[in-house]
């Protein structure tokens, strides 16, 4: 594998640019993660996989570059699946991650903790463009952590959702596990370690 490998990803969240610096870090210490500063691109697919697409495939062109996109959310089990693609405007457009937090609370209110379950989703999507002008390579991974949504918020760490999710195997919410935990076990560390294969390849041959 090259020394060193650079990939812009597809989003202007300071907070995932971190966390995915964090997760590819402790895998390929040479790889550095680029925020990217380019336009946004309308979200207007009806799947988690399209809309990392969307993303991806906007990042790519627009920086001729590696890109890597991830759209995630959080899905609950007796709402059908929701939030699921509508997780980041659950409250309405514009309202925000606290609105989002507090409108889902306020849904569960009446379901008790048996039927309170629910998973963080996460596909990443990584473009690499063809330097001869072709179509890009494209591949596609996928990650979900299981839980259960608390009827109360707790925790300072993390960000969205993560505050009423407790994770299966922990006792406290995604909010309260040190970040280094967090990466180890959260859906966007299982997309990542399901596209492992496909980087380093990307890394060795280009």
């Amino acid at each position: 594998m090259p020394q060193s490998l650079e990939v812009v990803l597809a989003t202007h969240n300071a907070h995932k640019v971190a966390e995915f610096q964090q997760i590819l870090g402790a895998e390929f210490p040479g790889i550095t993660v680029l925020p990217y500063d380019g336009p946004e691109p309308v979200e207007d697919g009806t799947s988690f996989d399209e809309n990392a697409f969307i993303k991806a495939r906007a990042a790519a062109s627009h920086t001729g570059r590696i890109a890597l996109a991830d759209d995630s959310g959080i899905a609950v089990d007796v709402m059908g699946g929701s939030p699921g693609i509508f997780s980041a405007r659950w409250a309405g457009p514009g309202r925000g991650a606290e609105a989002n937090l507090e409108l889902l609370l306020a849904q569960l209110g009446d379901i008790r903790d048996p039927h309170r379950t629910a998973h963080f989703h996460c596909t990443i999507a990584l473009v690499v463009p063809d330097a001869s002008g072709g179509e890009p390579h494209e591949f596609a991974a996928v990650g979900a952590w299981p839980g259960r949504i608390a009827t109360e918020r707790a925790g300072v760490n993390g960000f969205g959702y993560d505050p009423i999710f407790l994770p299966d195997g922990f006792d406290v919410s995604a909010a309260e596990l040190a970040p280094d935990v967090k990466n180890a076990h959260s859906h966007r560390a299982r997309a990542f370690r399901a596209l492992l294969p496909e980087l380093e390849r990307v890394a060795r041959f280009g």
